[in-house]
C-alpha cells in the first residue's frame, strides 16, 4: 500500500489501541472527543461522482474540543481493475454548535490528491433544524481552487436528512439518510446535481466501538449525467463503517 495510507492506519491504530484511555486521564477536566473510523466501499461516490468502481478503504481519525473538529481522512483504491487513481487524504478543520432549535456548522477541507499531483480546497457553511422530523440540514461548499491544479472552481449546495429507528432494549437500530445537492460549475461546466439515499444498520460491539453495515444509491442529474459534461450514471454501492470513539 501507499505510504499515505500506512500512515493513517499507523495514526488510527495507535488512536485505538493507546490515545483513548491516556487521553482521557490526562484531559479529565477538557472535553476533549477523539474518534476514529475505518470503511470499506464496494466503490467510492462523492456528490453523485464515481471516483472509483474498485473496493476502497477509507479511514479517518477526528479530535474535537470547544466545538472545533480536526480530522484527517484519506481514500484508498484495493484493486487496480479500472482506469481512476482516486488516491486522497483530506485534512479539514470543522466548527458546529447546537442552539435550542437550531445547529450550525462551517469550516475548511484541503484535499490532496499525491498520485495525480493535484490538490483542491474549499470552505463551506451550514445550518440546520434540530427539532423537527428529519433534520433537515442546508450547507454551501465553495470551492476556490483553479482547476489546472486539481479544484473545482466551484460551488455545491446539499440537504441532507436523516432519520434513525431504535429498539428499546436493543444494540442495534435502522439508520435512513438521504440528501439532494445543487451543483454549480464544481468539475463540471455546467449545472446539475444529485441525488443520494442511503440505509445502515449500527451494532453496539463495545461501549466505544460500532460496526454499521450500509447500502446506499447515487442518481445524477442535469449537466452531471450529461456525457459531454459528467458522464455519470445511477449507481448502487455498499459498505461497512468501523468507528472507535472515547
Amino acid at each position: 500500500m501507499k505510504k499515505y495510507l500506512l500512515m493513517l492506519l499507523i495514526v488510527l491504530l495507535f488512536t485505538i489501541g493507546m490515545g483513548f484511555e491516556a487521553t482521557a486521564g490526562l484531559l479529565d477536566d477538557t472535553e476533549v472527543e477523539i474518534s476514529s473510523d475505518i470503511a470499506f466501499f464496494s466503490k467510492y461516490m462523492w456528490r453523485g461522482f464515481e471516483l472509483d468502481s474498485d473496493p476502497v478503504i477509507q479511514p479517518g481519525v477526528y479530535v474535537g474540543v470547544y466545538g472545533f473538529t480536526a480530522s484527517v481522512w484519506g481514500s484508498f483504491d484495493l484493486r487496480d481493475n479500472d482506469d481512476f487513481d482516486s488516491e486522497e487524504v483530506d485534512y479539514s478543520v470543522d466548527y458546529s454548535h447546537d442552539f435550542e432549535y437550531v445547529g450550525i456548522s462551517l469550516g475548511h477541507i484541503y484535499y490532496d490528491f499525491p498520485s495525480a499531483d493535484a490538490h483542491s480546497k474549499e470552505f463551506y457553511v451550514g445550518a440546520g433544524l434540530t427539532q423537527v422530523p428529519l433534520s433537515p440540514f442546508v450547507t454551501w461548499y465553495h470551492d476556490y481552487s483553479k482547476e489546472e491544479n486539481g479544484g473545482g472552481d466551484g460551488d455545491y449546495v446539499v440537504l441532507d436528512l436523516s432519520h434513525t429507528f431504535e429498539f428499546e432494549d436493543k444494540p442495534v437500530a435502522i439508520e435512513l439518510g438521504g440528501h439532494i445537492g445543487y451543483n454549480h460549475e464544481l468539475f463540471i461546466t455546467g449545472n446539475g446535481g444529485d441525488v443520494g439515499l442511503s440505509a445502515g444498520l449500527p451494532i453496539t460491539l463495545t461501549d466505544h466501538v460500532t460496526l454499521t453495515p450500509l447500502i446506499a444509491y447515487s442518481i445524477p442529474f442535469g449537466d452531471l449525467e450529461d456525457e459531454d459534461d459528467g458522464n455519470q450514471s445511477d449507481e448502487f454501492y455498499g459498505g461497512c463503517v468501523l468507528v472507535f470513539s472515547m
